[in-house]
């Protein structure tokens, strides 16, 4: 089978501690600098807030919280990349987005049990690639039906 005829995926490259993380890019709304996140009363504790992104009112997570990753000090190459999810609009902190990559499905192995110190349901899979290893997320895996239902209901 050439190349040609393979499905391609292309997706964001961001990272998190030493890790590498990719969503696929047409999930991906946009990706912004950090900027002052509004903080709502009454939610899980990976929710850092809300923002006004172009007159959209964008609730934040914090990906290293939600993954259990200890706490880190924004620098200058956090990001908040906006994601789709069950048709929401969700800004993922994370350290910095790094690359946009164009990966073949048939280079996507199935996850290991644990990869570092995530857990695998959020994992889609893995790709190895010129000895790097990127971890494929499973968004809907980040945030359950429930996760979405309360970011719903958050009064601003």
């Amino acid at each position: 089978m050439t190349q040609d005829s393979k499905t391609l995926v292309k997706v964001i490259v961001f990272q998190l501690q030493d890790e590498e993380y990719t969503i696929p890019v047409d999930a991906v709304g946009s990706i912004e600098r950090m900027m002052p996140i509004t903080r709502v009363p009454r939610t899980a504790a990976f929710v850092k807030g809300v923002i006004n992104l172009r007159g959209v009112v964008t609730p934040i997570i914090d990906l290293r919280e939600r993954f259990g990753l200890e706490h880190m000090e924004e620098t200058e190459q956090t990001r908040i990349i906006t994601v789709t999810i069950d048709g929401m609009a969700v800004g993922l902190i994370v350290d910095a987005a790094n690359d946009v990559l164009d990966i073949y499905e048939d280079q996507i192995e199935p996850p290991p049990e644990v990869v570092g110190t995530l857990e695998a349901e959020y994992i889609q899979g893995v790709v190895r690639m010129d000895h790097r290893l990127f971890i494929l997320l499973n968004m809907s895996k980040v945030l359950s039906s429930d996760d979405i239902k309360q970011l719903q209901e958050i009064d601003v």
